[in-house]
Order: structure tokens, then sequence, then C-alpha cells
């Protein structure tokens, strides 16, 4: 099972048929994808779910139907295990960003944390979830497929928001700040909080 979200509603990929309550079943070899995500962008249904018989092909044929951008991003911890969060479009979120041509996913998340905080000495200690969701730019739809990573950092030095990037603020946040900041954040930023 996969989730990708539009908004903070999920389109669920899924081998298994269950009845209907609250959300809306599509086969995914026949959906029409742009009609799934105005169903919940102009809906109450909670979630849609798209059903293909092969578990093992369910992301792939997904990925298939709309243009792919590939980014690496960051849950940085600082020496006093805060995490650092970024401000952008009124939403707390975790710095991340478009991969570059040979760029290995691994540098491209290092790289985007750097720059969207000027924080740096980054390590990465482990990967986390990969994320999906579904945006709008220029008036097409296409898939951000997020590839998360844990890092740690001794840098105690001044944070810089990448103001050209939409970023208003960036902040150290412990576990009480963190849980108050994920009440305005992203579904999929949740997941790895």
């Amino acid at each position: 099972m996969y989730t990708i979200y539009v908004g903070d509603k999920p389109i669920i990929l899924t081998t298994e048929v269950t009845k209907e309550t609250d959300f809306k079943s599509f086969l995914l070899k026949s959906v029409n994808i742009g009609k799934v995500i105005k169903t919940l962008n102009n809906t109450d249904l909670k979630s849609v779910h798209l059903i293909h018989k092969n578990e093992d092909k369910l992301l792939k044929k997904f990925l298939k139907l709309l243009p792919n951008v590939v980014a690496g991003g960051g849950k940085a911890y600082n020496s006093k295990n805060e995490i650092l969060f970024i401000y952008r479009n009124d939403k707390w979120d975790l710095p991340k960003g478009k991969a570059e041509r040979k760029e290995s996913i691994e540098e491209t998340a290092i790289r985007e944390v750097e720059e969207e905080t000027g924080v740096e000495g980054l390590k990465i200690t482990k990967p986390l979830p990969t994320t999906y969701h579904i945006f709008k730019r220029n008036g097409k739809h296409k898939i951000k497929v997020t590839y998360w990573f844990e890092m740690s950092t001794d840098f105690e030095g001044e944070l810089f928001p990448q103001e050209n990037e939409g970023i208003t603020k960036v902040e150290w946040l412990d576990d009480k700040a963190s849980q108050k900041a994920l009440e305005n954040s992203y579904a999929n930023i949740r997941i790895l909080v």
C-alpha cells in the first residue's frame, strides 16, 4: 500500500477492494487522474482508493500517470535534539528541493537543507520513508517524489531562510514546539515527524 497526498487528502494505492464509506474506489489501470484530483479537491470525500491486482506494480503504474519531480530533503537534528523546520506558504515544513543532474539523492538532500536554512556540517544518519504528493505548477499537475533522510549536525551558527524560495523563517524546534508546528503543516510531514 502507498499513500499519495493531494493537499491533506490521500490517494491510497491498494490491492484490496473494500466497501466504500467516506472514500471512492477506482481501477488504477483505467483511472482519470485529473478527475480524481478534482474530486478530492471539490468534495468532502476523505480519500480515494486506486486498486490494482499486482502489489508490485501499484507505484510504478501510478507514477506513469503524471510527470514526476524527484526531490531530496532532511529531518535534521542539532546537538540539543531539536528538529530544523522552515516556514513557507504559511505552513511549517521540512527543508527539501529538486535533485540536480549528476547528483545523488543524498547529495541533493544535504545541499537543499543547507541552501534553505544556512545550516552546515550535516551528516546523514539514516533514510526515512519516501513521500509522494501531487501539486500544480503552471497549470499542470505533477507528482513530487521526495526521498527523506534523518540528519545530524553540531552547527550552532545563525540560520538564514532562503527568501527567494519563499521561506520566511527557519527555526530549531524542540519536541513540544515541533508538535505545535505539525498542527500547521502537511500530512506527509506529519508522517516523518
